[in-house]
């Protein structure tokens, strides 16, 4: 039974690499806050969530209690961060566009965003837990 392969669990860990990710891209920017021509990179993640989640239409789904059983219905995957790059911008006269007020603030965004995502995993697994071992 995989209780931990559920698509919710697979949404936080997807949440989870995003923000990982996003961590990484957003120190990268601020390291590189006075290379010339540097073009800053961010991390998109909950908005295509939020749009496979909107695309999903109510439909009869099959219950599966055996791994080897076909799947059929509503099978849902969860989509990969991906990282961009903004070419079209430009914050210095050396061609950068690195703002370090808008970089500090996306990371304390995204460290809350983190907080958030490790919340409902624990909450999760507390609740599976609670059912477990009894109340």
């Amino acid at each position: 039974m995989g209780l931990l392969n559920s698509v919710s669990f697979q949404r936080l860990q997807g949440g989870l690499d995003a923000a990982t990710k996003r961590q990484s891209v957003l120190a990268n920017n601020v390291a590189n806050v006075d290379t010339p021509n540097f073009k800053r990179s961010d991390v998109s993640f909950e908005s295509f969530l939020r749009q496979q989640e909107n695309g999903l239409k109510p439909t009869l789904s099959a219950k599966v209690s055996d791994s080897r059983h076909f799947q059929f219905g509503t099978v849902t995957g969860v989509p990969a961060a991906v990282v961009s790059t903004d070419e079209t911008t430009s914050m210095n006269n050396n061609g950068n566009n690195v703002d370090m007020d808008r970089e500090q603030a996306l990371s304390a965004e995204n460290q809350l965003r983190y907080n958030s995502y490790v919340e409902q995993l624990n909450s999760q697994i507390t609740m599976m837990r609670t059912v477990v071992q009894g109340g």
